[in-house]
C-alpha cells in the first residue's frame, strides 16, 4: 500500500501532537500543596567549592530557586522530576518521598531518616504528606531561558495499580 506525502505528514503530525499532549494529560497534578517561591537567582559562572568535607560544583551557569512548600493533610506534589539537584529540608511535620519503583522513605524532624533529602535524576518521583508538613526546597538546575525547575511526569505503572 502506498501513501501520499500528505498522508505521511498527517500521521507524523498526529503522532507528534499525541506524544506531546498525552503525557501532560496523564500527569498527576499537585493537590493540597501550596508553593511559595522565595527567591530565584543564578550563578553566572561555574561554582567550585570544597570546604570542611563538603563539595559543591557546577559545570556551567546554573539557575537557583528556593521554595517553601506547605502540605495540607493528604497533600501530594504529583509525579515529576527536576533537572539538576534539589535539596529538601523538612521544617515541620513529615513528608514521604516516593521513587519511580513506588518505594518510599519518610522524612521529618525526629524521623529515623532525618529531616533532609535530595532529588537528582530523570526518574519520576512524588512527595506526599499524610498529616501535613512544611519543607524548604533549594533547586540548582542548568541555566535555561526561561528557567526549568520541574518536569511533569506520568505516574509510574506501580502507582496506577
Amino acid at each position: 500500500m502506498k501513501f501520499t506525502r500528505m498522508q505521511v505528514f498527517g500521521v507524523t503530525v498526529g503522532v507528534v501532537v499525541f506524544g506531546v499532549v498525552t503525557p501532560a494529560a496523564l500527569a498527576s497534578p499537585p493537590s493540597n500543596v501550596t508553593v511559595s517561591t522565595l527567591v530565584t537567582a543564578n550563578f553566572d559562572k561555574r561554582a567550585n567549592l570544597n570546604h570542611d568535607g563538603v563539595e559543591f560544583e557546577t559545570g556551567h551557569r546554573t539557575d537557583v530557586r528556593i521554595q517553601k512548600v506547605v502540605f495540607a493533610p493528604g497533600g501530594a506534589t504529583g509525579w515529576h522530576h527536576h533537572p539538576g539537584v534539589v535539596i529538601v529540608a523538612v521544617e515541620s511535620g513529615a513528608v514521604t518521598f516516593w521513587n519511580s519503583h513506588c518505594k518510599s522513605k519518610t522524612f521529618g524532624p525526629n524521623s529515623p531518616n532525618g529531616a533532609v533529602f535530595t532529588e537528582g535524576n530523570d526518574e519520576p518521583g512524588q512527595v506526599t504528606s499524610k498529616d501535613g508538613g512544611t519543607v524548604y526546597a533549594t533547586f540548582v538546575v542548568p541555566n535555561a531561558n526561561p528557567p526549568v525547575f520541574r518536569v511533569e511526569d506520568i505516574a509510574p505503572k506501580c502507582a496506577l495499580k
